[in-house]
């Protein structure tokens, strides 16, 4: 039986989504596999995981030649408040999930979530 996809991005995902955010512009599959030099990946496993990325929505690719240029589809922020979200959801209880949550986060990011908070 085939394992079904899931959004939740592996290490390998994220260290890629990481080096696109951390770019200037959109980036060719060799460019990324060079920003990932302290790991020995082949060019076909990093042009892998980002068509897996781009199947899961979090890439977007436009064509350059031959070849693809890739970008993220949504911000950094945006990729974490739906895992927080996804996480929530998961929970099977989020208001006890979320006051778990606050009762982690540190003075400063208490702050910040107050002035969110307040914004809202």
């Amino acid at each position: 039986m085939a394992r079904p996809t899931s959004t939740r991005p592996g290490e390998l995902e994220r260290s890629v989504m990481n080096v696109l955010w951390d770019a200037d512009g959109p980036l060719l599959v060799r460019e990324v596999q060079e920003a990932l030099n302290e790991r020995d990946l082949a060019y076909t496993t990093v042009m892998t995981v980002l068509d897996r990325l781009g199947a899961k929505g979090m890439v977007e690719r436009e064509r350059d030649g031959r070849a693809y240029r890739y970008t993220p589809a949504q911000s950094r922020e945006s990729a974490t408040a739906e895992l927080i979200d996804a996480a929530l959801d998961a929970s099977g209880d989020r208001t006890s999930a979320l006051v778990h949550f606050a009762r982690t986060v540190d003075p400063e990011e208490a702050a910040a979530l107050r002035r969110a908070l307040d914004q809202l």
